[in-house]
C-alpha cells in the first residue's frame, strides 16, 4: 500500500446543518471529511493499514445504501476501494446538502448523525468501500424519522477520534 503524506493531499471538510429529522454536523461540530486521492491500496492492504493505526476496525466492504441515512453509535471511515460514484450528505432535499463525487483512493469520515446515500454509482468497476468504526462500536441505523430523538441526543457524548484513522498520530481528522 501507499498512501500520501497528508500535508500533500487536498482534504475536503464541510459542515452540514440540521434538517428534517436529520442532525448531520449540528450537534459534535465535527465536520465531514473527504481525504481525496488519499492512498493507493487494495482492499486487503487498506484494512491492514487501518488496523495497524488502530483507530478504527474495518467492518465490511460494500457499496453505500440508496436511502438516506445516519448512525447515531459511532463515527464512520469510508475507504473507497474500487470505483466513483456520486454521494449524498445532509439528506437529498437539504439546500445545505452536499453531493461531492468520491473515487478510489478517497477517504471519507463521517461523524455520526450526518445522513448520508449513494445517489449513482459513476464508474465502469463497481464503487466499493471498506466501512470501519471505532473498536467497540456498533454502527445502527437511523433515518430521521419520528422517535429517534433519544438516539440522536446520544450523539453529543461520542468520543472524537484520538488518532488519525489513516495517518496515526498526526492528520486531518486531528486538526479539526
Amino acid at each position: 500500500m501507499s498512501y500520501r503524506p497528508f500535508t500533500a493531499i487536498k482534504v475536503t471538510c464541510r459542515h452540514i446543518d440540521a434538517w428534517n429529522g436529520i442532525p448531520n454536523t449540528s450537534i459534535q461540530s465535527k465536520p465531514l471529511m473527504i481525504y481525496h486521492g488519499a492512498f493507493d491500496a487494495t482492499r486487503t492492504e487498506l484494512e491492514r493499514r487501518l488496523e495497524a493505526i488502530g483507530e478504527v476496525v474495518p467492518q465490511w466492504a460494500y457499496t453505500m445504501y440508496s436511502r438516506t441515512h445516519f448512525h447515531s453509535t459511532t463515527h464512520e471511515v469510508l475507504g473507497v476501494v474500487a470505483g466513483q460514484a456520486q454521494l449524498c450528505f445532509g439528506g437529498e432535499g437539504n439546500p445545505g446538502r452536499f453531493e461531492p463525487t468520491v473515487r478510489q483512493g478517497d477517504l471519507i469520515v463521517v461523524p455520526a448523525g450526518v445522513g448520508h446515500r449513494l445517489l449513482r454509482d459513476l464508474g465502469e468497476q463497481k464503487f466499493q468501500m471498506v466501512g470501519s468504526y471505532p473498536a467497540g462500536k456498533h454502527w445502527d441505523m437511523c433515518y430521521g424519522e419520528a422517535g429517534e430523538q433519544e438516539k440522536i441526543d446520544s450523539i453529543h457524548d461520542l468520543a472524537w477520534f484520538q488518532r488519525d484513522p489513516l495517518y496515526g498520530d498526526s492528520g486531518p481528522a486531528l486538526q479539526v
